[in-house]
Formats: structure tokens, C-alpha cells, sequence
């Protein structure tokens, strides 16, 4: 068992943020087997892309750096916010010492791939760390780019709804709804079945919670450069895999309002404005804008502004229709 032991200090100082390079590194293991396989639509989708820039870039280099539970910092280094950008990401890759970068590979680079002589040759050489760079910057463009809008879009809202069960409930109940592993206990946060075993200290600095689509359970960093951090799924994920695998069945939700509205009503589980729903259910805005304002002339949602955007919520009657339909 993990376990973080938490000081109101701590809660004070945690916060939320979104890291590019760490969901491209999860990417890729999936996609390389390292990880929980992707959904065979997407699989299908990426692999052979994915393959070609085994083929002709440095990606097998970045690839035998990542053991089956952990990989070096320097390629996924820690968020600052919210707001962070794969070209922060990749300035930060890009600007670690190669003194830092082989003490990485000695720790990280220990599996049969590894060994590999192209492999090597890169990560013994001068200009590793620009090689690697580069290597992801491709993979970014070509695997991960034209989906990160809609990705983001799910982590935004997944926060927004963390945040108002902090408002509304505290730390507690918010930590422990990350995932079923998850309890709050003696002032302390649990993470059942997880390794390494032990206890740690947050020191003041608050724990950093990143949601993720591509993470399949909890993932933590323990170590610096990164404070503590838990790695979670983030709220929409089955939702996101589930259309790319099925065609949804009727219900009577669906029914009752047509299919594009009744996955609006079902998205609003946290108030979200008209530009988030657009990107993380891939619709196209001025159709979103349409839908909500039918719904919202039925009763069904409401909305209000909150700094510079318009939040739509479900109104009891919207909430006791989801409810109905489940």
C-alpha cells in the first residue's frame, strides 16, 4: 500500500495540472505494449504511423527508456499548471544537461531493448538528449497532435468537476473519488495494491493530481524533480474509448430527445460551457450551441457566466431525466 501522509498545509498548497509529454508517454508505451493496450479503433488508427517512426526516427531510443512501471523524468517533466503546452513540455526536454540525461539512461535504459546497437548509439552519443527531443516531437505531430484538443478538453472538465466536489464536499470525499482504490484515512490518503510499498511525506508542498485518458488505473511520481503526484483517470474516458468501439444503443433517453442532446445531458454531469462540450464529444460548436439551447427552452438546462465563459448545468428536472434513463 501507498500512502501520503497530509497536512492542512498540504491540502492548501495541491492543485491540478495537465502534462502533455506524461499522456505521450503513456501513449507510446500503449501503442508499444508496455501498457494497457488502446482501443482497437485508435490502435488501428495510430500503428502504423507509430511503426514508421520506429523505423525512421529515434523512437525506439525514447522507448528503452521506460520500464514497465516507470521512465526517466526528463522526458515527461513536471507541469506547471493547467495551461501547459507540448511546446513547454519539449523546451524543458530539450534543455536537460547531458550530465542529467545519463544518469537517467543508467537508471531507466536497463531492458533487452536497450542493448539494441541503434538504440545505444543514440543514447551514448553527444547530442542524445536532441536526438530524443526530436524523436518526440514527431511522435507528438503524428500520433497525439490532432487529438489533444478534444483529450484536454476531457481533463479541463474532469477538473471542473473535482474542483466543485472540493467546494462542496472537501479534500476527503474528492481524493477518494479518483478511484476505488483510493481512501482517506487518519489524515493520510491510501492508494490500495500499489507499488513500491511505503509512507510519504508531503512537506508543505501539496500533492499534484494530473487526470489522464490514457492512464489505466493510478500512476504516481514519489521522486524529484516531480513533487508527489497521482496520476488518475480522468471522467469521460470510458465514454471516449466506448464511441470509438460500439455504436450506442437506443435508450430512452435517446428516445425521448434524439441522440446529440441526450449525450449533451449526459456530458453535464459538472457545468461546462459550449466550447468544452464541443471538443470532448468531437461535435462541431455551432451544433452544440443549437442542442443546448433547445434543451435549455425545455427546462432540461441553465446557465450563468463564470469569468469570461457561460456554464450550462442540468436543472433537477434534467437531473431527474438522467436519472430515469440509467
Amino acid at each position: 500500500m501507498l500512502r501520503f501522509d497530509v497536512s492542512v498545509e498540504d491540502l492548501l498548497r495541491s492543485r491540478f495540472a495537465l502534462s502533455p509529454a506524461l499522456d505521450l508517454c503513456l501513449l507510446l508505451r500503449s501503442l508499444a505494449g508496455q501498457d494497457r493496450p488502446l482501443p482497437r479503433a485508435w490502435a488501428t488508427r495510430l500503428m502504423p504511423a507509430f511503426e514508421r517512426l520506429r523505423r525512421e526516427t529515434e523512437l525506439n531510443a525514447v522507448l528503452a527508456l521506460h520500464t514497465p512501471r516507470s521512465g526517466p523524468n526528463f522526458v515527461a517533466p513536471p507541469p506547471r499548471g493547467l495551461n501547459q503546452t507540448w511546446a513547454d513540455d519539449l523546451a524543458t526536454i530539450r534543455a536537460t544537461t547531458p550530465e542529467a540525461a545519463r544518469h537517467e539512461y543508467a537508471t531507466a535504459a536497463t531492458g533487452p531493448s536497450a542493448r539494441d546497437s541503434r538504440v545505444r548509439a543514440v543514447l551514448d552519443s553527444p547530442d542524445a538528449v536532441s536526438r530524443i527531443a526530436e524523436a518526440m516531437d514527431q511522435a507528438w505531430h503524428e500520433l497525439l497532435a490532432a487529438d489533444w484538443p478534444q483529450l484536454r478538453a476531457i481533463c479541463q472538465r474532469d477538473v471542473v468537476h473535482r474542483v466543485g466536489l472540493i467546494g462542496e464536499h472537501g479534500w476527503a470525499t474528492t481524493i477518494e473519488s479518483l478511484h476505488p482504490s483510493i481512501a482517506w484515512r487518519a489524515g493520510g490518503i491510501e492508494v490500495g495494491h500499489f507499488r513500491p510499498v511505503g509512507t510519504f511525506r508531503l512537506a508543505g508542498d501539496g500533492l499534484l493530481l494530473i487526470p489522464s485518458v490514457f492512464v489505466e488505473n493510478i500512476g504516481a511520481h514519489l521522486e524529484d524533480p516531480w513533487p508527489r503526484t497521482l496520476v488518475y483517470r480522468a471522467r469521460g474516458t470510458g465514454a471516449l474509448w466506448g464511441e470509438e468501439e460500439t455504436v450506442p444503443r437506443p435508450d430512452a433517453l435517446t428516445a425521448l430527445v434524439g441522440r446529440a442532446r441526450a449525450r449533451l445531458l449526459l456530458a453535464l454531469d459538472a457545468p461546462a460551457s459550449t466550447s468544452h462540450l464541443a471538443r470532448s464529444l468531437a461535435m462541431a460548436p455551432g451544433a452544440v450551441g443549437d442542442h443546448l439551447a433547445i434543451l435549455r427552452g425545455a427546462g432540461l438546462l441553465v446557465r450563468a457566466r463564470s469569468g469570461r465563459s457561460v456554464l450550462y448545468r442540468r436543472t433537477p428536472l434534467g437531473e431527474a431525466l438522467v436519472a430515469g434513463s440509467g
